[in-house]
């Protein structure tokens, strides 16, 4: 319970803030925020269910209100305040200014850090060996600008001026390098003495030492997957969940998985014949592991044979163009011959993963008895891991694919390829949902969970939400709005011009060319949204053959995009940025940088990848109605997204116009415009 000497820590700690903060301005909904968020996790309302679904609105500070309503309490508690973002740029607002900020003024006691994947550190060790035997992890000699590159990164771990990782590099690094570069779970081994200061090992040694841990949703879920290998058991953890509506997507990736179906007798091959060169290696004593591995190799390259062989009858049915690249099974319904050979393929793939972790170990012995690197065993080392991975691959997807379907299915299962005559073809298969296992490993386990994001209500419900998180029966459920500071009505509004047609329309792009132009006053910040990136194209070339200057999404990079924005609009010229729906989300443009924002479409998902067919199919099976019940929650929640482009501070101002009429035209356009926040509305029609 939240006794009232924490609550009076609490109210003491938030004066303190408020005093430190320069340009603070009192914010009621914030207070409620803290109050409610520190009800949760101390169990005010069920004295296990401690779970709460936040949606708090632009400008509401709900990363200090979640810091305070949560750290004193877990101090208290000794638990582990777990705080997991979906994107790099809040991780960094957390860890840079955030978490700082709280620990200088809030008089309490605590470490942080920020947790990150493994590929995201440098191996040191690796970095020297590239440097003395540039030849050790590649087949050709490096140019000698890169040669320069490494030498003065070392030199900068050397001097502390770069923490080994990729988000500190102190000079750009081309990605095909940082891959010769990156800790490997096998090259990069705890088990050798000479890796043990590592960048990554340093790093997951500074965790058992912090009080807070900043993590992406992926690696959260990931952990959990596994066993909890890098974060503390989710009873010994409070987590905030921050960005909380890509949670669900993210769950469901994780639990996908992707193999080559075809053309695998290459690499199969290749691997046999680097065990005949381990034989030659490893003591008579791990001998019989090499045999194991390599009987496991066979029966799976035997099992996979009949069905690569059937993919000649069946390719030429399932993709009657040339130009297609994907095939879905409808219901998730394989033929017959691969269903029955599922489960020996996952059982040997299984065999032939763990022989692999059997050999790369005692290769991993051998090679630390060595006084200098052997470049060849190294190149064992990486095929070795390299197969591994494949067969984890192999195992993960047809462990997948073993579980008969029946109507209505629960798994999405499809076939990709880039091209008619591109090999690989991949197999894939993915669940329609991870609520389940969301709710399993991990609200279900946690001493307290608080999920927040600006935007979790589709259609001003939480009913969406609680269904894709697994959330359904928790009875201590708080669910809880906060509605931003902003004077919505007052500073700005929403504008739906009359159109000549609907989206849906042919001629809409023509429509587009002849409306914008009104809509792009001299000096002034405009950012359009489009829903398709083809129509972007077609509208940016018409506009600028109109004498237009525009920045276009695709034509640089996304942070030169916005600096030459951000200058143009500053001398005072007319600046105009032409984006696909990822600019609706994670695109800070405060102040004068956006007054005009023009929705040109409502962002409905078409239904054309192999998943989002199969979630309607599945829907359709029991009866219920896909469009509602997917489509319109989906398309709701992204045009709140969009829409919250416009205002970022307080001061802010300006408008919005939307070129889809079916918010008039439709009987849930009233439903959608109704989730929007309060802006004055001029409707034209």
């Amino acid at each position: 319970m939240l006794t009232e000497s924490l609550k009076q820590q609490i109210r003491a700690i938030h004066q303190q803030l408020k005093t430190s903060l320069s340009g603070y301005q009192p914010r009621p909904t914030q207070n409620k925020l803290i109050a409610e968020i520190a009800s949760i996790i101390a169990g005010q309302y069920h004295r296990h269910d401690r779970i709460g679904l936040i949606e708090a609105g632009t400008g509401t500070g709900k990363s200090l209100a979640y810091l305070l309503g949560t750290l004193p309490y877990a101090l208290s508690q000794k638990k582990t305040l777990v705080v997991a973002t979906a994107t790099v740029a809040l991780q960094e607002q957390l860890v840079l200014k955030d978490l700082p900020f709280f620990h200088q003024h809030s008089g309490l006691e605590f470490n942080f850090t920020l947790v990150k994947g493994r590929q995201r550190y440098a191996c040191i060790q690796r970095l020297q060996q590239k440097i003395q035997q540039p030849m050790l992890f590649s087949q050709s000699e490096p140019a000698p600008e890169e040669q320069q590159v490494l030498q003065r990164l070392l030199v900068a771990w050397h001097e502390r001026r770069w923490l080994g990782d990729r988000d500190t590099l102190p000079e750009t690094v081309s990605d095909a390098l940082w891959a010769t570069l990156q800790a490997d779970a096998h090259v990069c081994s705890k088990t050798q003495r000479q890796h043990l200061h590592c960048p990554f090992h340093l790093s997951r040694a500074e965790i058992s030492d912090s009080q807070v841990l900043v993590v992406n949703h992926s690696l959260l879920f990931s952990d959990l997957l596994n066993g909890n290998t890098v974060l503390p058991e989710p009873a010994e953890c409070i987590y905030v969940i921050d960005e909380a509506h890509h949670l669900a997507a993210c769950a469901r990736e994780l639990l996908s998985a992707q193999a080559q179906l075809a053309d695998n007798g290459r690499w199969l091959e290749k691997l046999r014949k680097s065990l005949q060169q381990l034989q030659n290696i490893l003591p008579e004593t791990a001998l019989r592991d090499v045999l194991k591995l390599d009987d496991a190799v066979s029966d799976f390259f035997a099992a996979l044979k009949p069905i690569e062989r059937s993919l000649t009858d069946y390719l030429p049915k399932w993709f009657s163009t040339t130009t297609q690249q994907e095939y879905r099974f409808q219901h998730a319904a394989l033929p017959k011959l691969w269903q029955q050979q599922a489960e020996t393929l996952w059982q040997n793939a299984l065999k032939a993963a763990n022989g692999c972790e059997k050999c790369l170990a005692e290769l991993q012995l051998k090679l630390a008895e060595q006084k200098k690197p052997i470049s060849s065993w190294y190149n064992l080392l990486q095929e070795l891991a390299y197969a591994k991975q494949r067969f984890e691959q192999q195992h993960a997807l047809w462990q997948l694919l073993h579980h008969p379907q029946t109507e209505p299915a629960w798994q999405a299962r499809w076939l990709s390829r880039e091209s008619a005559t591109a090999t690989p073809l991949f197999l894939h298969a993915s669940p329609l949902a991870a609520s389940l296992q969301l709710d399993t490993l991990l609200f279900s386990k946690a001493y307290a969970s608080v999920l927040c994001s600006a935007t979790l209500t589709a259609l001003n419900s939480f009913d969406y939400a609680k269904r894709e998180l697994g959330l359904t029966e928790h009875p201590g459920l708080q669910c809880l709005q906060v509605d931003s500071p902003f004077a919505y009505a007052k500073q700005a509004e929403i504008v739906i011009p009359k159109t000549a047609c609907e989206p849906t329309a042919p001629e809409f792009t023509a429509e587009l060319i002849r409306l914008l132009p009104q809509y792009l006053q001299a000096n002034e910040g405009s950012l359009i949204l489009f829903a398709s990136y083809w129509q972007m194209q077609q509208v940016a070339k018409a506009l600028r053959d109109q004498g237009f200057s525009l920045l276009v999404q695709g034509e640089a990079s996304r942070q030169a995009l916005l600096q030459l924005h951000a200058q143009q609009v500053q001398h005072g010229q007319r600046s105009i940025l032409f984006g696909t729906q990822s600019f609706s989300e994670g695109l800070d443009l405060p102040g004068k940088l956006l007054t005009n924002l023009i929705i040109t479409k409502l962002p409905f998902a078409v239904p054309t990848s192999p998943l989002e067919e199969a979630l309607s199919e599945a829907i359709s099976a029991r009866g219920g109605n896909a469009f509602l019940q997917l489509s319109i929650p989906a398309t709701a929640k992204k045009l709140v997204q969009s829409c919250g482009r416009l205002l970022r501070q307080e001061q802010d101002e300006g408008r919005i116009i939307i070129l889809d009429r079916r918010l008039v035209s439709k009987t849930y356009g009233k439903a959608m415009l109704d989730a929007l926040p309060p802006f004055r509305r001029v409707i034209e029609y």
